[in-house]
């Protein structure tokens, strides 16, 4: 038997096939309308986008492996977590979605603090613009209209689901993110919800990551050529996927995101939050498990944008950084061009450079940008550490992770090894394949999701450590000093 994994993303919806040994049969991948953003910090895509996209890319693979397909027992599902899909009492769309990294909420975060002083304590996060609870209560103060003909929120991958299956449900990894969930109880929060004019009705109800949510309506059955009874799992977040997909479900493991944002992750055996240091605490998608982030919202997006800027690509800055490379240069930069998460909670923060000269070429300024994003991974560690939490190997997982350079300055900044997984894709869409496979056979979780071979290990380099411990206290001078002066 096989079994289907649907990765939504902000740019792309993936659907990969695997069978029952977890090897890959065939992928398919359709783009969706890029986000817009209407004013300076907002973010907002359509929800029918990622459906369309989904269609098309689950079409793709059917005519590409229709034998494979038609023997497919389970779907998981993974989804870019934190968006806000509002949805009146027909289940009609009301307004664009506004996603994770959107940033307009920061005074209603404040306020829902102030309305609930143990908010933090329930929710075990800080209540950041990006987390769904806050935008929900935007939309009731500044679009009443709205928010009165509201009859559910869920997130993108759940408003997927109710396409796929009609049913309204949502896996613990990703519901942890709407700031409506007690995280160490695995259920919503009826105080929570109340902070923003909700309650349990207006939610959809919760499964874990590997249990069933519901099964693939008949219609969409017979469209890609499947048998009947195909269940769809709970599946997770893209972030918890993506640790399913590298096998980080057990204490202690983990790895580092180099996407567009980055991520630092650790799984848990229990809750382990640390809200002083903006650390997301979250539900894994394995039942009775957790897992701690450090997040990062300009991780490679820091180099795409220096090469939109030069007209070239991120990866020539990457190659162009390394072939020149000496260690630490003058150039520093902060990698806040659109705020950051972890550890500093600021949706107004902005990158900068600092300590430019006529000497200050592209490569160089390539180098220092790789610099910051490894010099904020240092910041979500020390965070992490402050939670009690301690890391070993960590596997790369992301487009960033190709270039060697960057992989050598975060290894040396966390100074933990940081494993290449061999030739394969490693991330959200085998993620939700594997859950997919566990909700469908009630498989072990444990022996689905094992670790990938290694193709190299990326050691700390002991020579740049000193120098880099320097550069990073300059570092971490730079944030405070500019926000004092952007006061």
């Amino acid at each position: 038997m096989n079994y289907l994994g649907i990765d939504i993303g902000t740019s792309a919806v993936k659907a990969l096939l695997i069978d029952d040994s977890g090897r890959p049969l065939g992928e398919a991948s359709a783009r969706t309308v890029e986000p817009n953003r209407p004013q300076p910090g907002w973010s907002e895509q359509n929800p029918a986008d990622w459906w369309t996209a989904t269609l098309a890319a689950v079409d793709a693979l059917a005519a590409a492996k229709a034998p494979e397909l038609a023997h497919v027992r389970g779907i998981g599902l993974s989804g870019h977590m934190h968006g806000a899909t509002l949805l009146d009492a027909q289940d009609r769309v009301l307004r664009p979605a506004i996603l994770w990294n959107d940033g307009r909420a920061s005074a209603e975060c404040a306020e829902m603090e102030a309305a609930l002083p143990e908010l933090r304590q329930i929710a075990g996060n800080i209540a950041m613009p990006g987390f769904t609870a806050p935008k929900l209560a935007w939309v009731r103060k500044h679009e009443p209209d709205v928010f009165a003909k509201l009859a559910r929120v869920l997130l993108p991958k759940a408003y997927v689901r109710l396409l796929l299956t009609g049913e309204y449900a949502e896996d613990m990894s990703d519901a942890a993110g709407t700031l409506w969930l007690d995280v160490g109880r695995r259920d919503w929060s009826d105080a929570l919800l109340a902070v923003t004019g909700l309650s349990r009705a207006h939610m959809p109800r919760l499964v874990e990551g590997t249990a069933v949510s519901g099964e693939l309506k008949p219609e969409l059955a017979r469209r890609w050529g499947m048998d009947a009874n195909v269940v769809v799992a709970g599946g997770a977040g893209d972030n918890a996927a993506a640790a399913c997909g590298i096998g980080a479900i057990r204490p202690g493991d983990g790895f580092v995101s180099l996407g567009t944002s980055g991520v630092l992750f650790v799984a848990n055996d229990r809750f382990r939050p640390n809200t002083r240091g903006a650390v997301h605490a979250f539900c894994h998608a394995i039942p009775e498990t957790w897992h701690q982030m450090g997040v990062i919202l300009s991780a490679t997006d820091s180099l795409n944008w220096l090469g939109r800027i030069a007209g070239t690509d991120a990866a020539r800055l990457a190659a162009a950084a390394a072939a020149d490379f000496r260690g630490p240069g003058a150039e520093i930069f902060l990698p806040y061009l659109s705020g950051e998460r972890t550890p500093h909670n600021d949706a107004r923060a902005r990158g900068s450079f600092v300590g430019l000269s006529p000497s200050s070429d592209l490569p160089r300024l390539a180098q220092a940008v790789m610099e910051g994003v490894a010099f904020a991974f240092r910041d979500c560690q020390r965070a992490l550490d402050d939670a009690g939490t301690r890391m070993g190997r960590l596997f790369a997982v992301g487009g960033g992770s190709k270039s060697d350079l960057w992989l050598r300055l975060i290894a040396t900044m966390l100074d933990v090894e940081i494993a290449v997984p061999e030739d394969g894709d490693f991330g959200g869409a085998l993620g939700a394949a594997r859950l997919g496979l566990c909700a469908a056979e009630n498989a072990d979780p444990a022996a689905v999701m094992t670790m990938p071979g290694v193709s190299r290990v990326v050691a700390p380099d002991a020579a740049l450590r000193s120098a880099y411990v320097d550069q990073y206290a300059r570092y971490r001078a730079l944030y405070p000093a500019i926000e004092e002066a952007r006061q």
